[in-house]
């Protein structure tokens, strides 16, 4: 059977509800949930019409920022399944996505929903890992990957175990975290290391809340834990101090940067006052250390926030990130872990402030 393959329409809401309701006993997606997929960006929401009915649908949500997409739900009513449509709409959802720039495909799937298995895997997605305790109803869930668009070189990635910040001002720590268990997996992060780490990486103030971390503040950290590093800064002045508007807090923040550098000077931590290339940080991995890079976060949400995150991967068309932030409660940990963001996009995602800080910490087995 083939079926009208269109874009979902706010008339078409008490269809979708209804056919979430028969299709789904968990996890179901609420009627405000569909009106903010229909409405808004970084999405294909899709619908299967077949005589006038909305006989199945599919929702594919994109990460701004990323070459990332990932496949959120998939239903087709009881009374039109095994016709084909489920691989109509996932051929459309691909489509769309690859139209609007994407790479990657990701999805979960129960791990005894054996048709849906059976149709990913024929459609060429391949299975990359197992998601515990994933459904409502505490079920697993088996995570599978599709390039939609072809290779031109195969994915290189360290197995790096990701980790979600526990405060809104501890992504440094828990990207050196991430780093340095992904070297040496005798080293165990923890709720109260991350605290430690920021404690003595924070540079104590920034423009609100609490500081975040000064790149040379987390290298001394990782000294201290008996890791090799290597700092990039591409600019000699006082880091972040643009963001502080009153003048004692400046003070402070000038205070700690010169002291974060006079000691790592004593512990002869290897400073680099360049920009550090993509080719620099590829050869890094290559070579067996794994770099945290500080971005800002304007492509992702708009909000041109510093950010650390841990490279895990590259290829011809990406560097892959692990992300420590899911962002609005509408990322799923499993999209913050790989995150393609295209070579070209990169450069600019690197670059932090009107200065143009850009600047990376090099982990290496001690």
């Amino acid at each position: 059977m083939t079926a009208l393959i269109r874009n979902a329409r706010l008339t078409d809401l008490d269809a979708l509800v209804a056919l979430e309701m028969a299709c789904f006993e968990t996890d179901k997606l609420s009627r405000r949930s569909f009106k903010h997929w229909i409405t808004t960006e970084h999405r294909a929401l899709l619908v299967a019409e077949v005589s006038k009915i909305i006989a199945g649908y599919i929702l594919i949500i994109y990460h701004p920022g990323t070459r990332l997409a990932r496949i959120y739900s998939v239903a087709v009513s009881h009374q039109h399944r095994g016709l084909g449509l489920a691989k109509q709409l996932m051929s459309a959802g691909e489509e769309a996505a690859n139209e609007s720039g994407r790479l990657y495909l990701r999805l979960e799937v129960g791990v005894d929903n054996m048709p849906a298995i059976k149709l990913y895997e024929t459609l060429g997605y391949q299975k990359f890992g197992i998601y515990r305790d994933y459904y409502q109803d505490h079920k697993d869930a088996l995570r599978y990957q599709k390039r939609i668009r072809r290779y031109r070189d195969t994915l290189q990635y360290r197995s790096v175990h990701w980790l979600r910040q526990t405060t809104p001002f501890t992504c440094g720590p828990a990207a050196l975290m991430m780093a340095m268990h992904g070297i040496n997996r005798s080293y165990q992060p923890s709720q109260e290391e991350e605290i430690n780490l920021w404690r003595e990486a924070t540079t104590i103030f920034m423009t609100s809340g609490h500081g975040g971390c000064h790149p040379i503040g987390l290298a001394l950290a990782a000294k201290r834990r008996q890791f090799s590093v290597e700092v990039w800064i591409n600019q000699t002045g006082t880091l972040f101090i643009d963001g502080v508007r009153n003048e004692e807090k400046k003070q402070v923040v000038e205070l700690v940067d010169n002291c974060f550098k006079r000691q790592a000077t004593e512990q002869a931590i290897k400073l680099h006052f360049a920009n550090i290339t993509q080719i620099e940080l590829i050869d890094a991995f290559k070579a067996g250390a794994i770099p945290v890079i500080l971005i800002s976060t304007f492509l992702m949400d708009r909000k041109k926030a510093p950010h650390w995150v841990v490279m895990s991967g590259f290829d011809d068309d990406c560097l892959y990130m692990h992300d420590s932030d899911p962002d609005d409660g509408r990322q799923s940990e499993i999209d913050c872990q790989f995150i393609p963001i295209a070579r070209e996009d990169f450069d600019r995602m690197s670059c932090f402030g009107k200065n143009r800080l850009r600047t990376a910490v090099i982990i290496w087995p001690g």
